[in-house]
């Protein structure tokens, strides 16, 4: 299995747009950034830490995630997210992570991600699939 310390860090910038807002998952939301767009970026930042040092036929998935939205973002404004790796057990990992837009901090959360042998989960899906 790939190599993975506590301390390992990578951050992501994105500037939000309309497509990142709120009232795209229910019409009577605020118009600002969505707490799901928020959660996926916090996934995505983690995946690709992750990624950067897996071995062949590897991959993480998703297992927890326990996030707080603290503040709200103007879409149009940037928004920057930084996951650290604070646990190592095994194949799980243990994130925690900070968002912040260009004038506060917005939300944090801490975030668990497997690594999967790939061929072996892909072929449980399929079998999962066949059952339908």
């Amino acid at each position: 299995m790939s190599n993975f310390e506590p301390g390992m860090s990578r951050e992501l910038s994105i500037v939000s747009t309309p497509e990142d807002s709120a009232r795209k998952f229910y019409p009577n939301l605020p118009d600002v950034f969505a707490t799901p767009c928020l959660g996926g970026l916090m996934e995505r930042v983690s995946a690709e830490l992750i990624n950067e040092h897996l071995n062949p036929g590897e991959q993480s998935v998703g297992a927890t995630m326990d996030l707080k939205h603290t503040a709200a973002t103007p879409l149009g404004m940037k928004i920057r997210v930084r996951t650290e790796i604070t646990a190592v057990e095994g194949r799980k990992l243990t994130f925690k992570l900070e968002a912040f837009d260009e004038v506060e901090k917005i939300g944090e959360a801490v975030h668990e991600r497997f690594i999967i042998n790939a061929e072996k989960f892909n072929a449980r899906v399929a079998q999962k699939a066949k059952k339908s």
